[in-house]
């Protein structure tokens, strides 16, 4: 999708209180984004005619500050399953018929879009989510929380070498120590590939 919006107003706070992890954002990106509704004049209005507006939404996450693992893992839901330290929603990976979404929707330079009610989001690792430690050859950095309370990670595991699906378990994350809250950390984590 064409254009290079700034959302200047971009808000997200992340903090702990007790037991809970406190998430509070707008979810508008601090990133540019393409032009939403996708004009005529767009390329992609030919693939994809998305009618919707980004607009700001309110986000309020509690989650488990140290979340444990589950006796059984579960599917994900459709829609939202994380956020991105982007102040950005992470949506399942499908879209509304059940297909890969980053390869049948169209989205913008940092790979989001707004859903119905103007909620930009993201289906995949998006190129603009900043990575610095992947970029040195170290684990990956946190780049955002899973709705059950666990992080999300970019693709770089353990020594900078980056992970693959046979790498990771059945949810798509393993254990190791991880910088959680800075302090290192035998934790379960996703990873984001």
């Amino acid at each position: 999708v064409d254009g290079e919006v700034l959302w200047p107003n971009s808000e997200i706070s992340v903090s702990v209180s007790g037991d809970l992890r406190l998430i509070r954002a707008n979810n508008l990106p601090g990133h540019p984004t393409g032009i939403y509704p996708i004009g005529a004049q767009d390329d992609a209005f030919q693939y994809d005619r998305n009618p919707n507006s980004i607009a700001a939404q309110s986000v309020v996450l509690d989650l488990p500050a140290v979340p444990d693992i589950a006796a059984t893992p579960t599917c994900l839901p459709m829609g939202m399953i994380g956020f991105a330290l982007t102040g950005v929603a992470i949506f399942n990976a499908l879209d509304g018929l059940g297909r890969d979404a980053p390869a049948h929707e169209i989205q913008d330079a940092c790979g989001g879009h707004p859903e119905r009610f103007g909620q930009y989001h993201y289906h995949d690792l998006s190129v603009c989510i900043e990575d610095p430690g992947a970029m040195a050859g170290r684990h990956s950095e946190l780049l955002g929380f899973a709705l059950d309370g666990f992080g999300m990670f970019g693709p770089a595991g353990e020594d900078g070498v980056w992970v693959t699906t046979q790498d990771l378990g059945a949810c798509h994350g393993h254990t190791h120590s991880v910088d959680w809250d800075g302090a290192a950390t035998e934790l379960f984590h996703y990873h984001l590939t």
